[in-house]
């Protein structure tokens, strides 16, 4: 879901940046009281985790990507706001260092990604984790990937909408709604399986680890 420069125009990029900018505060200041010496080397961890995975990109039709992303497992052991920075500083990294998803697109991948993808998890994680807690821990997985890849095919798929010559022809990305969300939406689906899958795995693995240190 990596989106490069020039893929959005100033019209959705200005408004996306105007509202990632006080989240971003929200999330510092709600997660600033991270400090347990357990804690932060498992965040370091699972955020390391998470770059590397995401950082491995397979090309769509269109200009974006699908990839792991770790939002799920994220959400569920750190919380929304640990979850949304962590996040944003990989996207960071990934567009200064690798040149994977651009600066004006930042904001699209923090809120997409960081945000709604870390906040639909954590619930359907809450929703379900009291009698169903395989489910919960799968359905985090999922719908950390699904629910980003719907925003980033509507945001995408309204360019031609919002920014177009006098002759209707799109400045910027050319491609509509149903181009974007066939493109996208069902391969990161699919994708949400195996992150389902692989938060399960982990979260039991980091359980049976605790349970044996304590020994």
């Amino acid at each position: 879901m990596h989106v490069p420069d020039g893929f959005l125009a100033p019209q959705a990029w200005g408004p996306l940046w105007a509202a990632a900018v006080p989240a971003w505060s929200w999330g510092i200041w709600r997660a600033r009281g991270l400090r347990d010496e357990r804690t932060l080397p498992l965040l370091a961890a699972v955020t390391a985790i998470a770059f590397a995975g995401s950082s491995i990109a397979i090309p769509l039709p269109g200009g974006t990507s699908v990839h792991l992303t770790m939002i799920g497992l994220l959400a569920v052991l750190f919380g929304v706001p640990t979850a949304f920075i962590a996040l944003t500083l990989v996207f960071t990294v990934q567009a200064l260092m690798l040149g994977e998803g651009g600066i004006t697109t930042l904001a699209l991948h923090a809120l997409a990604m960081g945000l709604a993808g870390s906040a639909s998890a954590a619930a359907a994680y809450r929703l379900l984790r009291r009698r169903f807690e395989t489910a919960g821990l799968f359905a985090a997985g999922f719908v950390g990937v699904a629910v980003p890849s719907v925003i980033v095919a509507l945001v995408l798929g309204v360019q031609p909408l919002i920014a177009h010559g006098p002759d209707g022809t799109p400045q910027y990305f050319p491609f509509g709604l149903r181009t974007t969300l066939l493109a996208l939406v069902p391969l990161h689906a699919a994708l949400g399986v195996g992150e389902g899958l692989l938060t399960v795995a982990a979260r039991r693995a980091l359980d049976r680890l605790g349970r044996e240190t304590l020994r």
